[in-house]
């Protein structure tokens, strides 16, 4: 197949073939609303933008080429709806919500936008009838996954921002433009092997480049005080050096709607590229040593942080993007309002985690120092324009900054910083006055030889709302994590549970599925989730069930078919489809699922000949570049895989693939197929999980710990219709209470000493029997997250379900209605709670004539 990226297609895995194998049957299986383009009018379109865009002929263009031009074809065609969105905002001048996130995994665009252009099918019957040589989903495979993102937490930025422009909220997002996101992942003899993420190399069609709204950064230096014309003691801050921030705007359509949304992502820039002195007197390194810094700051997403230099460029990433976002956020209230004093009436500030929660130091420092308001206003506008969302109850993902680090790179801030610090504290000693031990735990700032800043608390000090984002992680953070803040601000908490976008998770990767529930109910559940629920009543219908088991097991054929093309390895798709994909921790506990696939192997060594239901469990995780351990257990992964398949006793039915690089798209492939969903975090380590909700949204049935919103979803679906394992939050602290020893668990359960001894003795690593010694090490001297104590309650529910994956009908019926019943979890559900209780913001409908949609240009367009 024809590919634009040659080496890069061939190191990612599954991007040509899903195109290949299985989306050529998504024609007219997907919902096609909105004003229909004329085929004719298409082609004149398209060729137009392969000629003045591409500047080529049909004749001398490549797949690239083509890929570009409808692209922009369709681009063009939303942007009508954008300015008129954005025109209309501005005349009925609305409050608008402006989400700050560090990552916006959005996922290929080209489908998402011809499915809510409503032009899919016209589009593909264009694309033939000019008989260009290749399909739409031949160009599909050139889009490669936008880097904007990693984990569950950009994914939900996507989705919430699709559910905005989907329920006519108006948004805009504000985030990073990372020139090689996180990194490409590839396997080398086992081992995760990181390479730059090249998805920038032949640009971006989706793209609006805006230098004119360009803002200036400013970095270092020193803060002096001054007296300005009335009197006041002002602070001007002196700094170092500036960046340039330049902002570049993505398009996100609803769907069934006019409404365009705005993602702004910032990319860097020296202010000085080039020192033409310094190049003159044959110092060329330092002549473009500004413009080097400079872009460092947007290259990579999370830089490594375990030294000193990282940490600069981490905070100073988020630093960034944020300074650009609030001067972006006032520029535009000011041409609107002309004053700043009801800034907090039209704006609504989301801090997505802790990662943007500089932003309140930002802001007192522009309303205060910039725009010459009292302290007092400041702050009162401060803390009604911003809400905080935690995602975690990690310690160390709790953001906190070094106060020698923050006083070097922001030192106004950190002056801020201590000045809300102080009043804050004022007011928790006039609420508790004989209480020492609270004020310590409550203030911003960590004392010590080594002080830091804690950026959870600010956040939470400086919004008027703060939110977990499931039932249980919500009782956390109010009982633990932020107890004290609680206490003091009981009001100020609230629980939004997570939802995903039905439209990606559906729609664009189960059309089949899709096709089938709208043909059954209608098409009203892709934009009300709830709809879903009419599926119970199909549930006991053989008919339907049939219908149903089918499309599972053709999802699997397609991604066997997928994983043989892109590994040349040949996987049953007679087998159970046991899938965990999710970013590597060891608190998501991907090795207590390798614990068990070598329990199992144990078993079947010792009774070769034992009638099994054969299994395929995948795996798909990306680790920290500096994250060790987890980097390890990747390659255990891969060695476990290499010995099963080594070993002729195995013949097929016990068998591990590990997927590399996971992404949207390789994650579009995997819902669709998997029967089973492994969400085995420690229980009150997860804060939601989203993977968990795709997965039974299309499905699966999952085997999960009382953890995250695997609670919620097990109330949804029924506990009979899931298979629960594990100590839940209470159980886990009181083992930790009364002490855990993880070698009583390892003595006293034969079956896992052995799967523990054979890591041990090189079973799996017989060229370095040590290599997995420190795993095994952890597991017996610390198991900080309670695997050996969780791995028997597990085992025993994985028997469970490979005896209920026999009865074939019932089995059937519970997927069934894991589907039928997971209407709460959609991101509109998520959003219509946001925007009633944190933003207070209304929907505002976008009218586009139909006639302004697609205006005929002529122009020359060869035959």
């Amino acid at each position: 197949m024809a590919t634009r990226y040659g080496k890069y297609l061939d190191e990612n895995p599954l991007r040509p073939a899903r195109d290949f194998y299985r989306t050529k049957r998504m024609k007219s299986q997907l919902e096609q609303e909105g004003p229909v383009f004329n085929v004719d009018l298409f082609c004149r379109v398209f060729l137009n933008k392969l000629l003045h865009r591409q500047v080529k002929l049909p004749s001398q263009a490549t797949p690239n080429d083509y890929y570009m031009a409808l692209s922009h074809a369709i681009r063009d065609r939303l942007v009508n709806r954008w300015m008129k969105s954005t025109e209309t905002y501005h005349e009925q001048d609305v409050r608008m919500v402006c989400y700050l996130s560090a990552e916006f995994l959005l996922g290929k665009q080209l489908n998402q936008n011809l499915l809510h252009a409503g032009c899919w099918n016209t589009v593909e019957e264009g694309l033939e009838k000019m008989q260009l040589g290749h399909s739409l989903y031949d160009l599909m495979a050139q889009e490669p996954d936008p880097g904007l993102g990693n984990g569950g937490l950009g994914r939900l930025a996507a989705c919430f921002l699709d559910s905005l422009a989907t329920l006519d909220i108006p948004a805009i997002g504000y985030g990073i433009r990372y020139e090689f996101g996180i990194f490409e992942q590839v396997i080398e003899d086992g081992w995760q092997v990181e390479r730059p993420d090249y998805w920038l190399q032949l640009g971006n069609p989706w793209e609006i480049h805006r230098p004119e709204y360009m803002v200036e950064v400013k970095l270092g230096g020193h803060t002096e005080f001054y007296i300005d014309d009335e009197g006041w003691q002002r602070v001007k801050w002196k700094a170092d050096r500036t960046v340039l921030g330049t902002p570049f705007d993505m398009l996100v359509p609803g769907y069934n709607t006019k409404t365009v949304a705005t993602l702004r992502l910032w990319s860097a820039r020296a202010s000085q590229d080039f020192n033409f002195h310094l190049f003159n007197e044959g110092d060329y390194t330092r002549a473009v040593a500004d413009k080097t810094y400079s872009e460092n700051i947007t290259k990579v997403l999370y830089p490594n942080d375990n030294t000193p230099q990282g940490q600069e460029l981490r905070l100073t990433q988020q630093y960034f993007f944020v300074a650009c976002s609030l001067q972006d956020m006032i520029r535009q209230h000011l041409i609107k309002n002309g004053d700043l004093s009801c800034f907090q009436e039209k704006v609504a500030i989301q801090l997505n985690d802790t990662h943007p929660s500089i932003g309140v130091a930002e802001l007192m420092r522009l309303l205060v120092d910039e725009h010459k308001m009292n302290w007092d206003k400041a702050w009162t506008i401060t803390c009604n324009s911003f809400s905080y969302t935690n995602h975690t109850l990690l310690p160390e993902a709790l953001e906190r900054w070094p106060v020698r680090l923050l006083s070097s790179l922001l030192p106004r801030h950190m002056e801020i910083i201590y000045e809300i610090n102080r009043r804050f504290l004022n007011e928790v000693r006039a609420h508790y006055p004989n209480d020492p031990a609270k004020l310590a735990r409550m203030s911003l700032i960590v004392e010590g030889d080594d002080k830091q800043v804690r950026m959870a608390h600010l956040a939470c000090v400086g919004s008027h709302a703060v939110n977990g984002v499931a039932a249980l992680h919500t009782e956390l953070v109010k009982s633990d994590l932020m107890h004290d803040f609680h206490e003091f601000w009981p009001d100020k908490f609230s629980n939004k549970t997570n939802g995903v976008t039905p439209r990606r998770w559906m729609l664009i990767s189960n059309p089949k599925l899709s096709h089938l529930i709208s043909a059954t109910i209608g098409k009203d559940w892709v934009t009300d989730l709830a709809q879903l629920q009419k599926l119970e009543a199909y549930a006991d219908n053989p008919e339907f069930r049939e219908k149903w088991w089918e499309i599972k097991q053709e999802n699997k054929q397609d991604l066997a078919e997928c994983i043989y093309h892109q590994f040349d390895l040949e996987v049953r798709p007679d087998a159970i489809f046991d899938v965990q994909v999710k970013r590597l921790h060891e608190y998501k506990r991907q090795l207590l699922k390798v614990l068990h696939i070598i329990a199992q192997y144990q078993q079947l060594k010792k009774n070769p000949d034992t009638d099994i239901q054969a299994q395929l469990f995948l795996f798909g995780a990306k680790a920290a570049p500096g994250y060790y351990i987890a980097k390890l257990i990747i390659k255990l992964i891969n060695s476990v895989a290499t010995v099963l398949d080594e070993d002729k006793d195995v013949r097929g039915r016990l068998k591990i693939v590990f997927l590399p690089n996971f992404n949207v798209s390789v994650g579009e492939q995997i819902y669709p197929a998997a029967e089973l969903s492994e969400q085995i975090s420690l229980a009150g380590k997860e804060a939601s999980g989203t993977g968990n909700m795709k997965f039974a949204l299309n499905g699966a049935l999952t085997i999960g710990t009382l953890d995250g919103a695997n609670i919620e979803i097990r109330d949804a679906v029924g506990k009979e219709n899931m298979f629960c394992c594990g100590l839940d939050v209470k159980e886990v602290k009181a083992l930790r209470t009364r002490g855990y020893h993880p070698r009583e668990y390892y003595n006293d359960n034969p079956e896992l000493r052995e799967v523990i001894n054979q890591i041990a003795c090189g079973v799996f690593s017989p060229d370095k029997p040590k290599l997995f010694q420190p795993i095994v090490d952890t597991l017996l001297n610390h198991d900080e997250y309670l695997l050996l104590a969780d791995y028997q309650s597990y085992a025993d529910c994985h028997a469970k379900m490979l005896e209920a994956y026999q009865d074939r009908d019932n089995w059937i019926k519970m997927s069934i209605l894991n589907t039928a019943r997971m209407g709460f979890f959609s991101s509109d559900r998520s959003i219509a709670e946001y925007c009633r209780d944190i933003w207070h913001v209304d929907p505002v409908e976008v009218e586009v004539p139909d006639e302004q949609i697609d205006i005929p240009i002529e122009v020359y367009c060869p035959s």
